[in-house]
């Protein structure tokens, strides 16, 4: 969630929105925004050359994490800096779903965005949460709303602030962490590890480094066949994703530069590489400047679907074929061509 490089050039648009959540509810038609660039014909076959971008909700401080709940069919997000965490359907519109979302004591002074940040949903009616306020990975109990911390540090030294995650099959848990929950970043003087790290949290507890190498690393999702995992690193001077080849363990084999938006990055196209979801087919999801870049399988930038302003995170919902989008003060949605993956159940 890289609010430094995006958060001045989204304010003019939440001023405009205004400070206070709302939401169209079930009302017949939602205003459209934004809109798609096509950069190669095969964009076509992802998203219709006419697609309508909707606003759905609107009024957050930076809406980031959603996760598509397909056991209720509604969509959870949350909104970092106001320590909340939302629910959105079609039917009910939006509501405060936990808040705290994040870290629930009184002394904040050291951190820069109280709140949970990216959020992955279980089958067993839980959802994983990237707690950055807490600097911690947490399960959340839906029905009871009670947290499990899952860990808390690396060889005993605490996270910097977990920013997000995603559960493969076997339970191994990937999840990043940058500095973006501390205030003063990496010069925090609570920041105790030397680096900002991507994780695997195996089921019995222990954490392994898998890369301490990238500045910012920030939105992680799984391949299809879940033997490759893609991270981005929102940094604006080294805007990247970085994939990386596992093995049957999840331990690194191999790594790559997977795609390169630094010939993007500017002050007319908001937002850096940050979440990511990619499609039953392997076509990846990747906000980045602009909006969300979407690639092909090999790497191949194929288009963008844009909001108008920084979009910070993505997920399959509905059907599989909406995506949802939580963008800077809005909660955003497009129907796609192609779909996501089966969501848990």
């Amino acid at each position: 969630m890289p609010r430094l490089a995006t958060s001045l050039l989204a304010f003019p648009l939440m001023a405009a929105l205004g400070g206070c959540a709302s939401s169209a509810g079930s009302a017949p038609g939602h205003p459209a925004v934004g809109g798609v660039t096509r950069y190669a014909p095969a964009f076509d076959a992802v998203v219709a050359p006419d697609a309508r971008v909707e606003r759905l909700a609107e009024g957050f401080t930076w809406a980031e994490g959603p996760a598509w709940v397909a056991d209720g069919g509604y969509l959870l997000f949350t909104d970092v800096p106001e320590n909340r965490l939302h629910r959105w359907s079609e039917s009910e519109g939006l509501s405060v779903f936990l808040e705290p979302s994040g870290y629930a004591g009184s002394d904040t002074e050291a951190l820069r965005e109280a709140g949970a940040n990216g959020l992955s949903v279980e089958s067993a009616g839980t959802v994983l949460m990237a707690d950055s306020g807490s600097r911690s990975i947490e399960r959340l109990d839906l029905a009871t709303k009670r947290k499990t911390t899952l860990a808390r540090d690396f060889n005993g030294r605490r996270f910097n602030s977990p920013n997000d995650l995603v559960r493969r099959s076997d339970g191994a848990i990937f999840f990043t962490d940058p500095p973006y929950g501390l205030k003063d970043l990496d010069d925090s003087p609570v920041k105790e590890l030397a680096f900002n790290g991507v994780y695997r949290l195996d089921t019995d507890g222990r954490v392994h480094l898998l890369d301490d190498g990238l500045t910012r690393p920030n939105g992680i999702a799984l391949s299809p066949d879940e033997r490759t995992l893609y991270v981005a690193n929102s940094d604006p001077e080294r805007a990247i994703w970085m994939a990386y080849t596992l093995d049957a363990v999840g331990a690194v084999t191999a790594r790559r530069v997977f795609a390169d938006a630094g010939d993007l990055v500017g002050d007319d196209a908001p937002g850096l590489p940050d979440g990511l979801a990619v499609a039953a087919d392997g076509t990846l999801f990747a906000t980045g400047p602009g909006g969300v870049l979407v690639f092909a399988p090999d790497g191949t930038r194929l288009g963008r679907i844009e909001t108008g302003g920084p979009i910070a995170n993505a997920a399959f919902g509905d059907d599989g074929r909406t995506l949802y989008m939580t963008s800077g003060a809005m909660l955003a949605r497009v129907r796609l061509r192609i779909a996501g993956p089966a969501p848990a159940r």
